[in-house]
């Protein structure tokens, strides 16, 4: 398999990424990165908005424009394990800064694009760089924090939801009343502003010089074909035209989905250096945190790119008002997230998991049913929205510090591997969902039946819970 060998790096003597004491400026060094994260997810919840009017614009099934969302998790995906290992080869500071300008500039092309096409290549690209800002921002900060890098990555999830509170509000805004290309648009002044901010506050000799493991590109396009072929299959399942190309194309698409898979599986049997080794696939710790994680990423990515659809489908609510939803879930997500962050070293990881994943699958299961009595359709979504908000918000700080005690030294590594198979999770429930209601007579019902999907995977996931290390204190 194709690979990139080795190379080796002299670490610093002084202000190891591991040292206890915390550095100075990091607060500003947070405040970059946590811009950049911003800037993700703003990105993410408001181009969740625009999918009807892209479609109408645009033209084709709502299962080719879903990919506008899916390939940009298919980027990430790719992006995560290499920016995790570059970032501790490189240099954390030179792949953020990289991987921000790459981001910048398909935001701009992305705005430009004339044809659906295009703007799934161009979303792919901008998958990939936005896939490699959080690697290396996590690295980053837990460089600067010292002994309190626990929490310092914890409030990370309090920056998502910031994102996903102006996010939905600026893309309903911008699709209301100007066009779905100005939700590209907005990104470019805080990519500018960021890029700025890195190259004078985020020191060079921050960045860690060690031993790197080699790249394994084969075992990333195993992976990368496992999700393309499959994201193929799925929608054109629920495609239309003529009835001989479509069943070909999903018969063809299923075989190469199928080969990959066997071949990705062999791949991390064998080879010590794959980028999912077959130890963390089946481990007894690794094993289940990645079921969780995928079983969190359908849920929770999935809620958050389909309420506006939903909103609209079902209920006729306009983009401006469908988009609020998720800025209703994220006002909530803050309310619980600082207090789980605070409560991690006391409570434990495992409980707050729990009470997290139990949340969400209530107010995404409730969100299926229509609005009881005579209460109106904004305020029974926005109660359900507000509802999976505690719950994530809960849940998030304490999923993203499960086990990571166990492996600090390879802390960016550990990192793109969770959100490579949240995004994996997300992928898989968003491609099937967009299927469903291409098929479906009444898309919003059956997107209902999809949301009780959701809820299912997510109680699924709590006796999952219980088979991971209950770690408190900090690491």
């Amino acid at each position: 398999m194709l690979r990139v060998a080795p190379r080796t790096r002299t670490a610093p003597a002084a202000g190891s990424v591991l040292s206890d004491e915390p550095l100075p400026g990091r607060w500003l060094v947070f405040g970059v990165v946590g811009l950049a994260l911003l800037l993700g997810s703003i990105d993410q919840t408001s181009v969740a908005t625009a999918l009807p009017t892209m479609q109408s614009d645009l033209g084709g099934s709502l299962g080719w424009i879903g990919w506008t969302i899916t390939i940009y998790s298919v980027g990430q995906i790719v992006a995560l394990p290499i920016a995790g290992r570059l970032s501790d080869q490189f240099g954390r500071r030179t792949v953020f800064l990289t991987a921000v300008a790459v981001f910048t500039a398909t935001s701009l092309l992305a705005g430009l694009a004339g044809n659906i096409a295009f703007l799934i290549a161009v979303r792919a690209v901008q998958g990939i760089a936005a896939g490699a800002i959080m690697p290396a921002a996590t690295g980053i900060v837990a460089e600067r924090f010292g002994r309190n890098r626990d929490r310092a990555i914890g409030l990370f999830t309090s920056i998502f939801p910031i994102g996903a509170i102006v996010g939905p509000v600026v893309g309903g805004v911008l699709v209301t009343y100007t066009s779905w290309r100005a939700i590209f648009f907005v990104n470019l002044p805080l990519g500018v502003i960021i890029v700025l901010g890195g190259l004078f506050l985020i020191g060079r000799d921050g960045a860690r010089r060690v031993q790197a493991s080699a790249i394994d590109f084969g075992g990333i396009g195993l992976l990368t074909l496992v999700l393309v072929a499959g994201m193929t299959t799925i929608t054109a399942l629920g495609g239309s035209g003529d009835p001989l190309v479509r069943w070909g194309l999903v018969g063809g698409a299923a075989a190469v989905t199928a080969i990959a898979v066997w071949r990705f599986l062999h791949h991390a049997r064998v080879d010590e250096n794959a980028v999912v080794p077959m130890r963390l696939l089946r481990g007894k710790v690794f094993g289940p945190l990645n079921i969780i994680n995928v079983m969190f990423g359908a849920a929770a990515l999935g809620f958050s790119t389909l309420v506006p659809l939903y909103a609209e489908q079902r209920y006729g609510l306009g983009p401006l008002v469908a988009g609020s939803l998720l800025s209703v879930r994220a006002i909530a997500m803050i309310a619980t997230s600082s207090l789980s962050v605070a409560l991690l070293r006391t409570v434990g990881t495992r409980r707050l998991m729990l009470i997290g994943y139990a949340g969400m699958a209530v107010g995404t299961g409730l969100l299926a049913v229509p609005p009881p009595g005579a209460m109106s359709a904004e305020l029974w979504l926005s109660i359900t929205a507000g509802i999976a908000g505690l719950g994530m918000g809960t849940a998030a700080p304490s999923s993203n510090n499960a086990s990571m005690h166990l492996a600090k030294q390879e802390i960016s590594a550990i990192a793109g591997l969770r959100a490579m198979f949240r995004q994996s999770g997300g992928i898989a429930g968003i491609s099937m969902t967009t299927a469903i209601i291409s098929l479906a007579a009444n898309p919003g019902v059956a997107q209902g039946y999809a949301f009780l999907g959701f809820a299912a995977l997510l109680l699924i996931a709590l006796p999952v819970i219980f088979r991971l290390p209950d770690h408190r204190g900090s690491w």
